[in-house]
C-alpha cells in the first residue's frame, strides 16, 4: 500500500502504470470508509490491475448550514481498509494540495444542467457543482480509468456519468449495488449520527423501498400511486421528516407518470440533523445484505 498525498507523485504513479499496460480502477471517497466503500475497492480490485482510492473531504460540495469540520476522519483506518480490500493506493490531498489557492480561490466551476436541478440539487442548491469540479479535478490528475461509484447516491452516480459523456473523459463510470445492513439500511458514513431511536426508525426507508416494488411486480404502474405507497410506510416512523418520494427515469432523473421496468424510486428521509437517501429499481431493492 502507498499512501500518497501530493499531484505530481500520484499522477506519475499511475502513468507509469498505464505505460506498462496495467489498467487503473479509481474509487473516489471522503474517506470514513465502511462496507459500503469496501464493496466498491473489492469490486475494482477484481476488474482492475492498481486500484486508487481517493481520500478527500471536498469542501466545496458542503452548503451553508452543512458542518464540514465534523464530517467524520480516520485516515489510517482508511488505509487499512482499502488495502484489506486490494487497492495498492491511497491519494489523500490535503486541501491546500487540491486548492492551492484556497477554496475561495477556485474560479472554475463544473456544473451539469438539468440533472442536478431537483431532489438533492434542490435540497443542496451548490452540493453538485462542488461534487462535480473535485470529480473532474480527480478524473484529471488519475487519468484514464475506471471509476467505480456506488449507486446508493443515484443522482450522483447519473451526474458523473453525465459529466463524463458530455466532456469525452477517458473514464468509464460504473455503478455498483447499494450495501446494507442486515435490517436493509443501506450504509452510508451518515449512519453514525443517528441516535439509537433513529437508527431504529430509519429502516422504514428501505422498508418503503420494498412496498413499492412489490405493489409494482403485482401491477401498480401509477407514479403517484407507488410514490403514496412509499409516503405512507414512512408516516410510520415518528422521528421521520419526508424530503421527497420520486418515481423518475433512471437516465434522465425526471419524474414520470406511469412507471415501466426502468424507473427508479428515490426518497430522503431526515431523522433530526440527519438526513438519509436510497432508492431502488422498481423491479426490486438490490444491493447485498452484509455487514
Amino acid at each position: 500500500m502507498q499512501v500518497l498525498t501530493h499531484v505530481d507523485e500520484v499522477r506519475a504513479l499511475l502513468d507509469g502504470a498505464r505505460a506498462r499496460s496495467a489498467s487503473v480502477g479509481v474509487v473516489p471517497t471522503m474517506g470514513s470508509l465502511h462496507r459500503g466503500h469496501a464493496s466498491l475497492v473489492e469490486r475494482a480490485a477484481a476488474e482492475c490491475d492498481v486500484v486508487v482510492v481517493t481520500v478527500f473531504v471536498n469542501p466545496l460540495q458542503f452548503g451553508a448550514g452543512e458542518d464540514l469540520e465534523a464530517y467524520p476522519r480516520d485516515l489510517q483506518g482508511d488505509v487499512d481498509l482499502a488495502a484489506a480490500c486490494g487497492a495498492g493506493v491511497v491519494f489523500a490531498p490535503d486541501e491546500s494540495e487540491m486548492y492551492p489557492a484556497g477554496r475561495e480561490g477556485v474560479l472554475t466551476s463544473v456544473s451539469v444542467r438539468l440533472l442536478t436541478e431537483r431532489f438533492e440539487g434542490a435540497s443542496r442548491p451548490t452540493h453538485f457543482a462542488g461534487v462535480c469540479t473535485v470529480v473532474a479535478k480527480l478524473f484529471n490528475i488519475l487519468g484514464p480509468a475506471r471509476a467505480y461509484f456506488g449507486e446508493k447516491d443515484f443522482q450522483q452516480l447519473a451526474v458523473v456519468t453525465q459529466m463524463v459523456r458530455d466532456l469525452s473523459m477517458p473514464v468509464e463510470v460504473i455503478g455498483c449495488p447499494t450495501v446494507r445492513e442486515p435490517d436493509g439500511l443501506a450504509l452510508s458514513s451518515r449512519n453514525v449520527y443517528l441516535s439509537p431511536s433513529h437508527r431504529s426508525q430509519a429502516t422504514v426507508i428501505s422498508a418503503a423501498l420494498r412496498d413499492a416494488t412489490t405493489a409494482y411486480c403485482a401491477g401498480t404502474r401509477s407514479a403517484s400511486d407507488l410514490e403514496q405507497v412509499m409516503v405512507d410506510r414512512i408516516a410510520s416512523a415518528p422521528d421521520g421528516v419526508l424530503d421527497y418520494v420520486a418515481v423518475v427515469g433512471a437516465r434522465t432523473l425526471e419524474r414520470v407518470v406511469t412507471a415501466d421496468d426502468d424507473s427508479r424510486l428515490l426518497v430522503a428521509v431526515a431523522f433530526g440533523s440527519t438526513r438519509l437517501l436510497d432508492n431502488a429499481s422498481v423491479l426490486g431493492v438490490t444491493g447485498a445484505i452484509r455487514v
